[in-house]
């Protein structure tokens, strides 16, 4: 009976390992698209505020 519950404890942690690898990859994946939106946030904004001309996140400068 023994052997059987260490097998079932295995299965179990091999399960949850998989869920953690999945886990650290879609967290790694979600970083690095919020990385490529905030690239593109600072170069769409840079170009309305060169396009108005005005100062629109308050950095005191335009473009």
């Amino acid at each position: 009976m023994g052997l059987f519950w260490d097998l079932v404890q295995q299965s179990q942690i091999s399960d949850q390992q998989s869920r953690a690898d999945s886990l650290e990859e879609r967290v790694a994946y979600l970083e690095d698209e919020l990385h490529k939106t905030k690239v593109l946030l600072i170069k769409t904004l840079k170009a309305l505020e060169e396009h108005t001309g005005k100062d629109i996140d308050g950095d005191g400068k335009t473009g």
